[in-house]
């Protein structure tokens, strides 16, 4: 299944903007139900000082059977396609293909990333729907001018360099950014970082959610340590009166 592009950008300018210190390659929004259609930003930071992003290879996990990409100024797209070993039918077509790999590669003069900038690649793809409960890793190197190469491929997400990854929920829930988890969220994790099964339904609470959760478990702690100051105090009284 040939891939196609689905647009330009009016501008290269529009593509770059500062990048946060240390920032990683990330996916976004990192957050979306399996079967959804949703376009999902690969967000590259430069990070090299006085070199500039020359190659961004992403390798695709298995169920991606089409992706479309948007044509970004200065950047060139190949698209890998890997044979699958059974066909599959889709609305009355045979699909005997998967996405592998996509690869960017600068081609100036526009689109050039420096040490400080991101550049995002728009792709419109589906998320599998056997992919519930799941992060989804899209393991990437990126190649600098000055001939470094960062491996961007560690499933941990404490790691110096963890693999761009999204969260995939319930079929039928809501597409969410999960705020402070710009690499996305731990396998089989919900956006408050709480383990869940592969059914529980996408929740359509903000990231405001897990503040509020916060607070409950503060009052809750204060309610206990009132309670025990309050036995201390009647312990005490009781043992004056028996003096």
């Amino acid at each position: 299944m040939k891939s196609k592009s689905i647009g330009a950008l009016a501008a290269a300018a529009s593509l770059l903007a500062p990048a946060a210190a240390q920032a990683h390659i990330s996916l976004h929004p990192n957050t979306i139900p399996a079967g959804a259609f949703a376009t999902l930003d690969v967000r590259v930071p430069g990070e090299q000082e006085g070199a500039h992003v020359t190659k961004v290879d992403v390798l695709f996990p298995q169920g991606f059977t089409g992706v479309d990409y948007e044509n970004v100024p200065g950047w060139s797209t190949r698209i890998i396609e890997a044979r699958l070993a059974t066909p599959i039918k889709e609305d009355g077509e045979t699909i005997d293909t998967e996405v592998s790999q996509i690869v960017w590669t600068w081609t100036g003069p526009l689109g050039k990333v420096d040490n400080g900038q991101f550049v995002n690649f728009p792709l419109s793809l589906a998320i599998p729907l056997d992919a519930t409960g799941k992060a989804l890793e899209f393991r990437t190197v990126q190649s600098y001018s000055n001939g470094q190469v960062i491996h961007w491929i560690s499933p941990s997400l404490t790691a110096e360099h963890p693999s761009p990854r999204i969260n995939v929920t319930t079929k039928g829930g809501v597409i969410q950014e999960v705020a402070g988890a710009e690499a996305g969220p731990q396998a089989g994790q919900t956006g408050a970082g709480q383990s869940a099964p592969a059914t529980t339904p996408a929740t359509v609470e903000s990231t405001s959610g897990g503040a509020s959760k916060g607070l409950a478990l503060a009052a809750l702690i204060l309610g206990a340590l009132g309670l025990i100051a309050g036995l201390g105090a009647l312990v005490a009284t009781r043992r004056r009166g028996a003096a």
